[in-house]
């Protein structure tokens, strides 16, 4: 009697459930549709956090902004943001009225310290801001990429090499249909160098954080089809998305992307090689004595680089990077990067305000540095750099912490993979050290941690990076 009773109640409400979609939808009201993936989510946040947790990850690649729908400024994506900011609330939650679910030797880690001192000096040049607004907006949208992603990704990661592989599955899997759908239309357009740059709307804004993200993930594939005693199955998949990623990390026209992805290769072979720090620092001091011997005759060489990025040839793309006589792209970023350092200068403790330099840059901009895509009217993106964004928008301090955050990620990755005797998770550090060294590197001239398809996968690596050195390593 109870049995049937329940499924005449479920029968009755799938009856009311359609009846009022039709109206709605006759009403041109389509948002009702969304109405049993909310109250699924309603019920994973209260009962199981971990699978919100991996169905935010899931919806990472897929998302879009709000602003490609038209709808003016608001500038921030679906679904994912919302679902982080509301994954704050309960993570606080827990922590504070769940004993077992905090983390006592957390903060211990110098990389937990210091995403703690970079949240607290953003608050602190929020405050100081010269937007106060628009720079409580970065906060906000920090916090909800930070606290979500690293902190709790910690709780989650640090019960074992399942739960990492997971949430690494859970963004490649959407990403490859998202490089599939792009490659697709990409192929309708006969592969040009023009349509490369928008083919990838409206899942990223351009080809510049497309190709950083394909990079991101280059090397997690790799170490996955280096794990051994796999099924039949999971290694021919991994085979044709490793095919998919470099078709379209080759046709993404991302010079950057190309470059970091090559850089990755060379530390892959120093750890291989056993390469002392020593020797790499002599080398180094030696490259630098034989540049600043004969720093006229490469400006000079430079100088007569024309070789243009908007070529379709692979040789002369990469040749491009070098050119600083001709080339807008180039000239551009030394525009937006001089521009930082004179902000700066002018306000060099403090910055002039997270999230601000895009429109307090044009004023510092010098007439010699102006390029045909130079813009006066604060519409052009911020500093392209991970680095020299924060120094114009946090002061000298937040350089430093930046710089010191970067330094640590990739000592402790580097220490803990030398320490570690388990083969599998020895290959899942350099996994993901070597795909922040993509990230990283690419940030000397872009940034993109202001957004989810970035954010997420970066913090989520240096979560994983520090639940393996305090909890999973200790075990072995």
């Amino acid at each position: 009697m109870l049995i049937s009773l329940k499924k005449n109640l479920i029968l009755l409400l799938g009856i009311v459930f359609l009846l009022g979609n039709v109206f709605l939808i006759y009403r041109d009201f389509y948002f009702f549709l969304l109405l049993p993936l909310a109250l699924l989510i309603i019920y994973f946040a209260i009962f199981s956090i971990e699978k919100l947790f991996y169905i935010i990850v899931f919806f990472t690649p897929l998302s879009f902004n709000l602003e490609t729908l038209g709808s003016g400024n608001i500038g921030i994506y679906l679904p994912t943001e919302p679902l982080l900011l509301g994954l704050i609330f309960i993570y606080l939650f827990k922590t504070f009225f769940q004993p077992n679910f905090s983390l006592n030797t957390f903060w211990k880690h110098p990389i937990s310290f210091l995403v703690l001192l970079q949240l607290v000096w953003i608050l602190i040049t929020s405050v100081l801001s010269e937007f106060p607004i628009v720079s409580f907006k970065f906060f906000l949208a920090r916090l909800w990429f930070v606290i979500p992603i690293y902190f709790l990704g910690i709780h989650i990661f640090k019960k074992g090499i399942n739960y990492i592989e997971k949430f690494l599955w859970a963004f490649l899997i959407p990403l490859t249909i998202v490089l599939l759908y792009t490659l697709i239309t990409h192929a309708s357009y006969g592969f040009s160098e023009e349509a490369g740059h928008w083919v990838m709307w409206p899942f990223f804004k351009d080809h510049t954080s497309y190709g950083a993200i394909i990079a991101l993930f280059f090397p997690i594939i790799i170490g996955f089809m280096m794990k051994p005693k796999q099924e039949f199955y999971t290694k021919n998949l991994l085979r044709i998305i490793f095919l998919i990623f470099c078709v379209a990390l080759f046709y993404s026209y991302t010079r950057a992307a190309w470059v970091s992805v090559f850089g990755a290769g060379i530390i892959y072979l120093l750890f291989v090689f056993k390469i002392k720090f020593k020797w790499l620092f002599s080398l180094g001091m030696i490259a630098i004595i034989i540049i600043g011997v004969n720093y006229t005759e490469i400006s000079y060489m430079l100088g007569k680089n024309n070789a243009e990025h908007t070529t379709e040839d692979f040789g002369e793309r990469v040749e491009s990077m070098s050119n600083i006589s001709s080339d807008a792209s180039n000239l551009e970023r030394f525009n937006r990067w001089n521009s930082a350092i004179k902000l700066t200068k002018e306000r060099p403790i403090y910055g002039w305000g997270p999230g601000t330099y895009s429109f307090v840059y044009a004023p510092f901009q010098d007439a010699s540095d102006l390029t045909i895509i130079s813009t006066n009217f604060g519409d052009g993106g911020n500093a392209h750099s991970e680095y020299l964004g924060p120094l114009s928008e946090q002061g000298i301090p937040g350089l430093l912490i930046m710089l010191l955050l970067v330094i640590f990620i990739f000592y402790k990755a580097s220490t803990l993979y030398i320490r570690l005797e388990d083969p599998d998770l020895k290959r899942l550090v350099m996994m993901l050290l070597l795909g922040l060294v993509t990230y990283f590197t690419h940030g000397i001239l872009n940034n993109y941690l202001d957004t989810d398809k970035a954010s997420v996968p970066v913090w989520g690596f240096i979560a994983i990076i520090v639940a393996i050195d305090l909890y999973i390593a200790p075990k072995q």
